[in-house]
């Protein structure tokens, strides 16, 4: 039985890691309400000059732009002033391809609900079988965070090698069409989020997971130090 419980509790753990994963996502995403950081990496990499732009109109369009993604605009369609001409700044193909980032973007974030519920209902069923809960969650939850931690590292440093590859890869797995490669001469989206905002972004996402798993790591641990001290 102690066996069964391990496997159910580490199977528990993996789920959680992965949907704190989704969440991390989610939080560097969406995290600032005013998209302050955006405009920071706006500021690094010169947006407002290659757009010709005032950065209120960038924010604008940002902001709009981040409402379509998590699902609340219809249509990716912002009327503004972009390189001297009052026009859409969004083209047929920034549609096509935001399309399928939405849909993506929004699907995982049902997985990682899902995986939720089903952590909870394996820790019901740790409950149910009588388990030394916070002793057994925090051997799993460590183990877990092994595998996950591994992976991150292994990651990391293919990623600071060789960034375009990277994310070469990343879309060639997650596309089945080439409409994520932009003209930077017809494409103005490209021109807002160049290379170098997606490399701050994996940064960023990768900062918040570690703290994450930081954070509950300590919290764990300390549960299950509370428990023996009380038993």
């Amino acid at each position: 039985m102690k066996k069964r419980q391990s496997v159910i509790a580490v199977i528990a753990m993996v789920m959680f890691v992965v949907a704190l994963l989704l969440t991390s996502f989610q939080i560097a995403i969406y995290g600032d309400s005013e998209y302050k950081f955006y405009e920071r990496e706006y500021e690094k990499y010169d947006v407002a000059d290659s757009l010709n732009m005032e950065m209120n109109d960038i924010m604008d369009v940002t902001d709009k732009m981040m409402s379509y993604l998590i699902g609340e605009r219809e249509e990716l369609s912002v009327m503004t002033n972009v390189d001297g001409e009052y026009q859409d700044f969004f083209n047929e193909q920034d549609r096509f391809h935001m399309e399928e980032v939405k849909n993506m973007f929004l699907g995982g974030l049902k997985i990682r609900n899902i995986l939720l519920i089903g952590a909870a209902a394996l820790i019901m069923l740790l409950i149910f079988w009588k388990a030394d809960l916070f002793r057994i969650l925090k051997k799993a939850y460590f183990v877990a965070l092994g595998i996950f931690g591994g992976l991150t590292i292994v990651l990391g440093g293919l990623i600071s090698m060789d960034f375009n590859r990277c994310f070469t890869i990343f879309h060639e797995i997650f596309f089945d069409n080439d409409l994520w490669i932009f003209d930077p001469d017809t494409d103005y989206m490209i021109r807002m989020l160049p290379e170098g905002f997606f490399f701050d972004f994996v940064i960023r996402i990768g900062s918040v997971f570690v703290i994450s798993l930081i954070v509950f790591a300590v919290l764990f641990y300390l549960a299950a130090r509370y428990e023996k001290r009380k038993n």
